[in-house]
This record gives structure tokens, C-alpha cells and sequence, in this order.
């Protein structure tokens, strides 16, 4: 049989008190003679009563929980980043409830209204698709969310973002320095931030070097390792072939390694390539994944820093904070240029 509940009234009623004097106990707001503590105190351990301690965070006009918001748990990128948001959470007296959206804007809409209703006191919010204006005007509701990883453009929520720009630049300064001059992009959907910007920055790279990239060899689909395989076949159905492919995502290039082996290939004798990211699988493909990594612990740890800031009502909180990224060379560029012995 499933056992009965034990409700606070019952302790009250056992410890011979009324329910809003061992409600004010529970909750550290009165001090009380050793007796009826000792009477209280022994009908919770009579009773093994277990009070519900998201009810009294509540009363205390808090819930002392943050939620993280991501379109994808399985992506290792935002499992680190989550891993990192919920130690630093943890450490200053909060829990962290994870909210996963799949990218279903009703979802994402239904997780900013925890604010309302209280059950979190701020949200660490990450999307994974474009706005249509929707989702900003949820957002601009609320004083309580820091926008993580991707933008939400016309929020003014403070925003924390890795150096995209930098990063494609990086990527492809590392392509060029091995000799290659046909250089692809495949990026994720063009009207997010960070295909954007790290286009811009393989733009960049190529403009200094006096290099340029055809049009038919920049694409743009989603951040799924079915999309790179689909632009690997786009790419080698054309006469003329790149010798690598910057990729947005390492989850792309793993879709153009999946596109290589369909047609019998390997990388990087057929294709160099670089991603974007460090995911933990990126040390374990064949071949090593060259990429550039995002600081995806120090994104989720800044996250959690910035909403207690809020939370703790300081003023001058930034809006904007941009973390370097940084190279990481592996076995998946093969270089071009001749031996100089």
C-alpha cells in the first residue's frame, strides 16, 4: 500500500501547536522556548515527516533555483556547459533544473514563464534556431535571463558569447598556413549569430590572404550531422571540388565524414576539414577532428555569474561578454605545401 502523506497540519497537530507556528519554525522566522522545539522536533521524527522545501523557498519569496535552457542535451558542447553552469550554481546555494526545448518555441515559451510563476529565480537561456520576433518579446518580459551562446537579436538581456569571428578567422589562417586555397564554408542557418559571425571571420581570413570563395560552395542548412553529409554530396556532384571545408559545427563535419565514406573517401586525403566546438568526440574520429575550441565551461560558469549579479540587483551589469576561443590542430588537415627538405 502506498503510504499516506504526512502533511505540516499533522505536525502541528501532534506537537499540540497551531499550522502557521511550526510553518514560521520550519522556515527560521521565529524563535521559540526549547520545549515546544523539542515538542516540534519530535513529532517530525515521530511522523518522518519530510517537509516540501520547494514550498518554503517559495514563502521566502524565492526559489533559490536556476533554470538552463538548451535546444539539445546530447550535443556534448552543452553537456559540458550545463556540467559547469550546475557546479557553479551549486556553490553559491542554488540548484539547477535543466529545461530542453528541441527547438520547439512552445517549449521555450513555456520555460520563460517559470519566471512567473516563480518555480525558478532566473533562467540561463540558449536557442538554437532563429527568432521571428516571438521570442524576444517573451523575453523582454523579464528582468531575471542571461542569453548564452546564440543571440536573440532586440533582446536586452545581458549576453554571453564565445568570439565566433575570431574562431572562423583562426579556422582558416590554419587552412591557408597549409597550403590550401579552395576553401568551402558549411555552416549552420544563416540567420543565427553564430554561422554569422563565423563566416565573417572565414571571410576575413581569406580577403587578407587575397583568396576568395565561389558562392556555390557556401551553404547554409542546420547544425545536424545529417546537413553536413547532404553538403559534402552538393559539394562533390560539382566539377570543381574544394581541398577543405571550414565547418561550423563539429557535428557538421562528422555529417562530412559520413559523405566521404559514401563515396569510398577518406579525410584528409580527399578533403581537409575543421570544425567548430572541441566536443569530447572530436579526439576520437578517424581522423582527429582539427577545430577550434569554445570555452563551453567558462560560457556556463559566466552564465551563473552574471544572474547572481541580477539576482542581487547590482547595477552596471554587462551587457555583452565575449570569451576567446582557441585553436586545437589534430590529423584532419593534410598540408599542401611542398617539404622543404
Amino acid at each position: 500500500m502506498m503510504k499516506k502523506r504526512v502533511l505540516l497540519s499533522d505536525v502541528a497537530n501532534l506537537a499540540g501547536l497551531s499550522k502557521a507556528t511550526v510553518s514560521r519554525y520550519m522556515n527560521h522566522s521565529i524563535v521559540l522556548p526549547q520545549a515546544t522545539v523539542t515538542r516540534i522536533e519530535s513529532a517530525i521524527a515521530e511522523l518522518d515527516y519530510r517537509g516540501n522545501s520547494l514550498a518554503r523557498r517559495l514563502s521566502k519569496g524565492g526559489s533559490e533555483t536556476l533554470g538552463l535552457v538548451l535546444s539539445d542535451i546530447t550535443n556534448p558542447f552543452f553537456a559540458e556547459l550545463a556540467d559547469a553552469a550546475e557546479e557553479a550554481a551549486f556553490e553559491n546555494g542554488y540548484s539547477l533544473v535543466l529545461c530542453i526545448t528541441r527547438n520547439n518555441p512552445e517549449k521555450e515559451s513555456q520555460f520563460i514563464h517559470w519566471l512567473d510563476t516563480c518555480q525558478v529565480d532566473g533562467l540561463l537561456f540558449a536557442t538554437n534556431r532563429p527568432d521571428n520576433g516571438s521570442l524576444r518579446k517573451e523575453i523582454q518580459r523579464h528582468q531575471r535571463i542571461v542569453l548564452l551562446d546564440e543571440d536573440i537579436p532586440g533582446s536586452c538581456a545581458p549576453k554571453v558569447f564565445a568570439d565566433n569571428e575570431q574562431g572562423g578567422r583562426l579556422a582558416t589562417e590554419q587552412l591557408i598556413a597549409a597550403g590550401h586555397r579552395e576553401i568551402a564554408f558549411i555552416g549552420g542557418p544563416d540567420a543565427l549569430m553564430s554561422v554569422r559571425e563565423r563566416y565573417q571571420g572565414f571571410c576575413t581570413a581569406l580577403a587578407q590572404a587575397g583568396l576568395s570563395c565561389p558562392p556555390e560552395w557556401v551553404m547554409y542548412g542546420d547544425y545536424r550531422r545529417e546537413f553536413g553529409q547532404r553538403a559534402l554530396h552538393q559539394l562533390f556532384s560539382r566539377p570543381q571540388r574544394p581541398t577543405a571545408v571550414f565547418a561550423a559545427s563539429d557535428f557538421l563535419v562528422l555529417g562530412l565524414l559520413d559523405g566521404l565514406r559514401d563515396f569510398g573517401l577518406r579525410a584528409p586525403q580527399a578533403l581537409s576539414l575543421v570544425g567548430f566546438d572541441d566536443a569530447s568526440y572530436a579526439d576520437f574520429t578517424q581522423p582527429r577532428i582539427s577545430t577550434i575550441r569554445q570555452p563551453a565551461r567558462e560560457l556556463g560558469r559566466t552564465a551563473v555569474s552574471l544572474m547572481l549579479r541580477l539576482l542581487n540587483g547590482e547595477e552596471n551589469v554587462p551587457a555583452e561578454t565575449r570569451l576567446p576561443v582557441s585553436w586545437v590542430g589534430r590529423d584532419s588537415i593534410q598540408n599542401l605545401l611542398p617539404d622543404p627538405k
